[in-house]
């Protein structure tokens, strides 16, 4: 399955250190009272590929807790995780057949690429959960492609390894839900990309403003032939945990204004709409 935003129908090896944060600027969401991060847009779109305005999300809807309550509530809520994520990219399976086969019973009536893609899904968040659990996970390039080898295994060529690194080469090309192509990152420039964004990333204060950023970041460099959108929301699920900030869930009922700030994010550069998307996606 592509995975380029679809119609809007109805709906290397770099790694995360932390880092002192820049200088803080005042403001932030209205009524957030966040400071926010003080740095040029040309500086976020040199290291990362995209930009975005940190006083335009409302990171403070990502709830925090602790590492095991975080955990705790993925753990509760992954048939609809894994639900939403593989609806979001067209799979016919419902809610409650997702439950059925997470319980280890067999759903019939379903092309059989659908139950791999989900199972694949729940081989790749339960792997993430593990990470988290045992201090292991971080941002680098390992963790990354140990995640897409596990929900791309079925989809993409050559999954567990950017493009270009195997021996197929090409690939980055998304078909924008509202019409148009846009290119991905050349294959020779993904190793510095990928290495350069961890380095801004850990600049950045906020876990919450990081994991969101590297989603937008991710996506939009393309670092693999499918399986992208997945890839990044993992890692920016395994940021949040890790950090003791609950996960968040894109509603396959809110898919299209989803798809709609995706082609404004490989459109324009601009992953505000996207960030803002994914932290008012949050439950409070």
């Amino acid at each position: 399955m592509s995975d380029a935003p679809r119609p809007a129908a109805a709906g290397s090896g770099g790694q995360y250190v932390r880092r002192p944060g820049r200088p803080r600027g005042v403001g932030g969401p209205v009524g957030s009272g966040r400071p926010t991060t003080s740095t040029s847009s040309d500086e976020m779109l040199a290291a990362t590929g995209v930009r975005w305005d940190p006083e335009m999300v409302a990171l403070d809807r990502i709830g925090r807790s602790t590492v095991t309550r975080a955990r705790q509530r993925f753990e509760a809520s992954l048939p609809d995780l894994v639900w939403n994520a593989a609806a979001l990219e067209g799979n016919t399976f419902t809610l409650p057949e997702v439950r059925t086969l997470l319980d280890g019973v067999t759903v019939g009536g379903r092309p059989i690429e659908d139950e791999r893609q989900v199972l694949a899904l729940v081989g790749g968040y339960s792997q993430l959960d593990e990470l988290v659990g045992e201090g292991r996970f971080l941002l680098d390039k390992e963790v990354s492609d140990d995640l897409h080898g596990r929900v791309a295994v079925h989809e993409a060529i050559e999954s567990g390894a950017f493009r270009g690194e195997g021996s197929v080469g090409g690939g980055g090309t998304v078909q924008l839900a509202s019409g148009g192509f846009v290119t991905g990152v050349p294959q020779d420039e993904l190793p510095a990309r990928f290495s350069n964004s961890v380095e801004y990333l850990a600049s950045l204060e906020d876990p919450r403003e990081r994991a969101l950023a590297y989603f937008a970041s991710a996506t939009r460099a393309q670092y693999y032939f499918d399986g992208n959108k997945r890839t990044a929301r993992l890692m920016m699920t395994g940021l949040l945990m890790s950090e003791a900030y609950d996960a968040v869930s894109i509603p396959f009922a809110r898919a299209f204004e989803f798809n709609q700030a995706l082609d404004t994010l490989f459109a324009d550069d601009d992953a505000t709409p996207i960030m803002a998307f994914i932290a008012d996606c949050a439950v409070r």
